[in-house]
């Protein structure tokens, strides 16, 4: 997730090369980085000195171990951005010098074709400009919605999730075609801009996703045919644990 919100900053303009310092915890990886986007590759505390705006992009559980190492080198004119599920700002204000601004995001993959979704809250050291500049960084690579940090987890599993459960979608879809007798790259392009034509219809249109699907759903048709065996296995039911499950699991690795 770092990697791809690095790459759409610098593919957007929104920051150079030059005026990014990035820090890793294995030697190749940062030669990887290096070779990639000629950005210069330190360590965690030297990354925390030299920059203003910092932005904490590791597993949950390695979140405390990180915050050991830079919280010498973070002062209250930085701010801190931190993108790791499950972590909220207190946990991190709580390890770093008082008045630390945080802001807490949960973005997701679609940042690597500028169509990310990404969620912001403020600590209780953040303000506005704290807010702005995290918008800055982020609008370019897709939408940004401010919430509350209550929300933060149930979002994690449905936008920061999210695009999994597409894919989930589109594999069966494609499994689905093949069982009817069309070949996997014919069914894969059909699935393909079916899901891209009801998104782009979803977010221009304005309209309710219910009044989308009754548009498509003629009496006595093939869709509602379609949807009655939906609804008799249970797969709205499936989804609203699945997600459930994915809230769960990220309060999990952050307790871990």
């Amino acid at each position: 997730m770092g990697e791809a919100l690095l790459s759409g900053l610098l593919r957007s303009g929104v920051v150079a090369p030059a005026g990014v310092v990035a820090a890793v915890r294995r030697g190749d990886r940062a030669a990887q980085l290096h070779d990639a986007y000629g950005i210069e590759v330190l360590t965690a505390a030297e990354a925390a000195r030299r920059a203003d705006t910092l932005v904490i992009a590791v597993k949950p559980q390695d979140m405390a171990a990180l915050l050991g190492e830079i919280s010498a080198s973070v002062t209250a004119d930085k701010l801190v951005i931190s993108i790791a599920a499950g972590i909220t700002t207190s946990f991190i204000e709580s390890r770093l010098v008082p008045d630390v601004p945080v802001v807490r995001v949960m973005s997701n993959t679609p940042v690597l074709v500028d169509e990310a979704m990404s969620v912001i809250s403020p600590g209780s050291h953040a303000r506005e400009q704290h807010l702005k500049r995290a918008e800055e960084l982020l609008t370019p690579v897709g939408k940004v919605l401010r919430i509350p940090e209550s929300q933060q987890d149930a979002a994690t599993a449905l936008s920061g999730s999210g695009p999994a459960y597409v894919y989930f979608l589109v594999e069966a879809m494609v499994d689905a075609g093949i069982l009817l007798g069309i070949p996997r790259a014919a069914a894969l392009e059909m699935v393909k801009q079916a899901v891209y034509g009801a998104a782009t219809m979803l977010r221009e249109s304005g309209e309710h996703p219910v009044i989308l699907r009754e548009a498509v759903t003629s009496p006595g048709g093939t869709t509602i045919s379609a949807i009655r065996e939906l609804e008799k296995h249970g797969v709205r039911a499936a989804f609203l644990a699945a997600i459930e499950a994915a809230r769960d699991r990220g309060r999990e690795l952050a307790g871990g």
